[in-house]
């Protein structure tokens, strides 16, 4: 049986010398914020060297493209490119994770 991690987002990647440090963040079932809204909480740290990193930067960007490709998310820029009647029909299906921006 293997571990699984779940991770709303990244909350901070950190670079010392030659290690990459990814904080992995989660909302909070329990904790909120001045306006009642989950508060994002640390998770875990993936440790890694950066030569690591720049290659899972590299996959990341290439899983992000099909998913763009396959029309699963669309970038922040792909948006605003859009015409006015199409982003005011859908724009529950735009995606607004700081993480795909």
């Amino acid at each position: 049986m293997t571990n699984e991690l779940y991770a709303d987002g990244i909350g901070e990647i950190t670079v010392t010398g030659t290690i990459v440090r990814i904080d992995l963040m989660s909302l909070s079932a329990t904790e909120r914020d001045a306006s009642n809204n989950p508060k994002p909480v640390f998770r875990q740290r993936i440790i890694m060297p950066v030569d690591a990193f720049a290659n899972a930067v590299d996959l990341m960007q290439k899983a992000l493209a099909g998913l763009v490709e396959a029309g699963a998310v669309r970038r922040i820029g792909d948006i605003q490119q859009l015409p006015a009647t199409d982003a005011q029909q859908s724009p529950s299906s735009a995606n607004v994770s700081p993480n795909f921006n």
